[in-house]
């Protein structure tokens, strides 16, 4: 392969990778509004349908339905006291809180209630009568009464059958393990069973409907009764601070709701009365026990207090503490003061001793309470003034020196004298208050124990004395509000009869069925929509292809083929034929100027009638006098060869690789003017082949005998060697099989024409479904159009579908 063929090659490749990666790149983002359309008009019939069903099921469902009734009551719940009219001041309040009234919700809801409801109403036996589709529960409107004594629970909850035969007889059936029994009775007359006996009278006279009507009874269980309020009651608080709940019930007979509801109203309102006054009377009970309790208690502790106080011979601990502290404090201060005293005694013996003078000593000599002593120091430090002076004028052994010594050791006798005297005393003062401090500090050491002791006897006597009180207090305002308070209960809005059921409800019924049908409808057009990802028409094809359209081909309906064949040379008069009379016609507007044409045939994958169409587009152009010749290009999967029944010995591959000759391979066929050469066997590489000069010379050699040239190339979604031959074309046309071919394959086909400036692009769509909408328009590349139609009275007579099959056609 030389090196210009391989550079066309590889554009190709580039080119058809390109294009495959638009279409996955693309495939399907955008909504087609017209096709939409089409689709919402084809299913208009089906979603009239789906709706007519939803509203037959709606009707269906209200007609096999039982209605359930609602019967409510509005309470008003509080207690209110009015203990201030007794002139005892002021009024004792309850404030109702959600916890109160949650209490009285299921005071409303237990089992006590239960009980006193099927006292006063007949529950446990539950009357019906049969109807074709449903049964109804005959409440208090029974024909006939059932009395019974039961000792046996398997009778419980089974169904009895009861047949009125006349006024003195009816038939009574009941299921015994697998087996009905059927039995006659007497009326009035005991039936009796082991463990079971019943009398069934009658309430009212007979007639014919009452003996042609079948009724059956149910002997409730306790259990049974008590599942059947529990599931079907209902307490609901309205207003939290107004203190209202709501009372429903609910069931299938709106008389037997209504009563149970009233019913309700007046247990809850008997049992609550009994309630409180059970609670008024254990209350006093109580509170009058632990009066009495706490009284002994009050004066065994008052005798405790009164012992402690005679022993200990005080009433107040602490402030015994305290005065003890204070003088504690006092004999501290004192012997202090006493030491004080001592030392400054001692330091004037020792001035003394050291013969000193005192002149110093005499201003801290104030502290002393002895004014003798004061006195006498004071003059021996006057004397001992008058000696230093003397000895300043007079010798030491003058008689006046000596007397005055003299006096002055008197003095010294008498001071040292006072200060012995005084010390001693001293000390004793200081040995007494030790002792005192002593012994005050020994009381301090006992004071907390006592004060523990008095206080756990105070707190014992508050405690008991408080509680004691209180239980006062709380018996006459008990007394009080049982004397002023009364259950405040009001029906505000009393239950009453109800006329239209709860449930179902007819006109959402109705609009569920409505919406129902029609959301069915839309999923309907949504998956056609989403599964609609092939071209079935025309007008989808004119609108994503950017080729000019150049007819429709109609399904072929004769026959099954299982290969592409020739055909209308047997069929000259059919719609097919036509329709690619037509597509000649419609050739000729594109390339009327030019005497030799070259047409190629391809499409995206195999199995979209190209082959078929090429087959056929050859022979009706041959009938208009040309010679022509059909080329088969696909040399992976040759098929022209299979359509007129001849061999694939040899052909395009063999003329290629100059094994053989042009005229050698050169088939005729029964038509005239039409001839082909099969592709021959399959070469290993086919694009390198087709890219030879020696096609091109080939094609040159068929121009001189043949007029049109029709070459069948491989699909272009799988391979390149179609574009390869649609460069060459005159006229490349590109088949669409409705139905069959996806939507992406047209973005492919706009890509390669884009890519590859194939300005005389055409297409066809095959194997068109109907036989009357094959009009269309052309000229979207030319500026100039061209309209053809068929009609049916033109055709050759085909088989007339089916009633059904036509109506799928019209609505699909």
């Amino acid at each position: 392969m030389t090196n210009k063929e391989s550079i066309v090659l590889e554009e190709l490749e580039n080119n058809y990778a390109a294009a495959v990666e638009v279409e996955e790149d693309s495939g399907g983002s955008d909504i087609d509004f017209i096709m939409l359309l089409s689709i919402i008009r084809k299913s208009l019939i089906w979603v009239s349908l789906l709706i007519v069903l939803g509203l037959i099921g709606a009707f269906l469902f209200l007609r096999y339905t039982k209605p359930l009734f609602k019967s409510s009551s509005t309470l008003k719940i509080d207690e209110q006291s009015e203990a201030g009219r007794l002139g005892l001041g002021g009024t004792i309040e309850n404030q109702q809180t959600l916890s109160n009234l949650s209490g009285e919700i299921e005071i409303i809801k237990s089992n006590f209630t239960f009980e006193r409801l099927q006292q006063k109403l007949p529950l446990d036996i539950n009357y019906y009568s049969i109807g074709n589709v449903l049964n109804e529960e005959l409440y208090k409107n029974s024909p006939f009464k059932i009395t019974y004594q039961l000792t046996n629970e398997a009778y419980y909850d089974r169904r009895y059958n009861v047949t009125l035969l006349d006024a003195t007889r009816f038939n009574l059936s009941y299921l015994e393990g697998d087996q009905e029994i059927t039995e006659e009775h007497t009326i009035g007359k005991p039936v009796e069973k082991p463990g079971f006996s019943f009398t069934l009278t009658l309430r009212v006279p007979l007639s014919a409907d009452v003996i042609a009507q079948k009724y059956y009874f149910i002997v409730n269980s306790n259990a049974a009764i008590r599942q059947y309020l529990t599931s079907n009651v209902a307490v609901n608080i309205v207003n939290l601070d107004a203190s209202t709940v709501e009372i429903s019930f609910t069931d299938h007979n709106p008389f037997k709701a209504h009563e149970i509801v009233n019913s309700i109203d007046s247990v809850y309102l008997e049992q609550k009365i009994a309630l409180k006054d059970l609670a008024t009377r254990q209350t006093l009970s109580f509170l009058d026990e632990q009066l009495k309790e706490t009284n002994e208690n009050l004066g065994n502790s008052e005798i405790q207090m009164e012992n402690f106080v005679k022993e200990n011979k005080t009433y107040d601990v602490r402030a015994d503490v305290s005065k003890s502290i204070t003088k504690l404090e006092e004999l501290n201060k004192e012997r202090i003061n006493l030491h004080l005293q001592i030392s400054l005694l001692n330091e004037v013996d020792q001035l003394l001793n050291k013969s000193s003078n005192l002149d110093q000593m005499i201003p801290s000599l104030k502290e002393l309470d002895d004014a003798q002593l004061l006195k006498q120091i004071a003059q021996l430090s006057d004397l001992q003034l008058d000696r230093n002076l003397m000895v300043q004028s007079y010798k030491t052994t003058t008689k006046a020196y000596q007397l005055l010594e003299e006096e002055i050791k008197f003095v010294e006798q008498s001071v040292r004298k006072l200060l012995a005297q005084n010390i001693v005393l001293l000390q004793k003062e200081v040995a007494l208050v030790n002792s005192n401090i002593r012994h005050i500090q020994q009381e301090l050491l006992q004071m907390p124990g006592k004060e523990t002791k008095r206080a756990r006897l105070q707190r014992l006597f508050d405690l008991h004395e408080k509680f004691y009180l209180m239980l006062m207090d709380k018996k006459v305002e008990f007394g009080i509000a049982r004397a002023g308070t009364v259950p405040d209960f009001q029906i505000l809005a009393p239950a009453s009869r109800p006329g239209a059921p709860i449930y179902p409800n007819k006109l959402l019924v109705y609009g569920i069925g409505l919406a129902g049908g029609l959301f069915l409808g839309l999923g309907l057009i949504a998956a056609r929509y989403l599964l609609h990802n092939t071209i079935t028409s025309l007008p989808e094809l004119e609108r994503s292809s950017q080729a000019a359209i150049l007819g429709v081909i109609p399904r072929y309906r004769k026959e099954k083929l299982p290969i592409s064949k020739l055909i209308i040379d047997k069929n000259p008069r059919s719609a097919i034929s036509e329709s690619i009379r037509s597509i000649r016609t419609n050739l000729e507007f594109i390339s009327s100027s030019k005497s030799k044409r070259l047409i190629s045939i391809t499409s995206t994958v195999s199995g979209e009638g190209k082959t078929f169409v090429a087959v056929n587009l050859g022979g009706i152009i041959s009938q208009s006098n040309q010679r022509v010749i059909i080329l088969d290009m696909d040399l992976r999967k040759p098929k022209v060869h299979l359509a007129f029944d001849a061999e694939n010995t040899k052909g395009i591959s063999t003329i290629l690789i100059d094994r053989h000759s042009v005229a050698e391979c050169i088939r005729h066929t029964a038509m005239p003017n039409l001839d082909f050469i099969s592709a021959g066997p399959t070469p290993p590489n086919p694009s390198e082949l087709i890219l030879n000069t020696s096609f091109d010379e080939m094609i040159e050699e068929l121009y001189h005998s043949y007029d049109v040239i029709v070459v069948d190339t491989p699909p272009v979604g799988l391979v390149t060697d179609g574009i390869l031959v649609m460069r060459k074309a005159d006229i490349p046309i590109y088949i669409i099989r409705a139905g069959f071919s996806k939507k992406t394959f047209l973005k492919n086909m706009n890509k390669i024409m884009r890519l590859n400036n194939f300005t005389k692009m055409c297409t066809i769509l095959n194997d068109a479904d109907g036989l009357g909408a094959y009009g269309y328009g052309y000229g979207y590349s030319y500026g100039y159009g061209y309209g053809y139609g068929y009609t049916n009275s033109y055709y050759e007579e085909e088989k007339p579908d089916s009633f059904f099959t036509r109506f799928k056609k019209k609505f699909t």
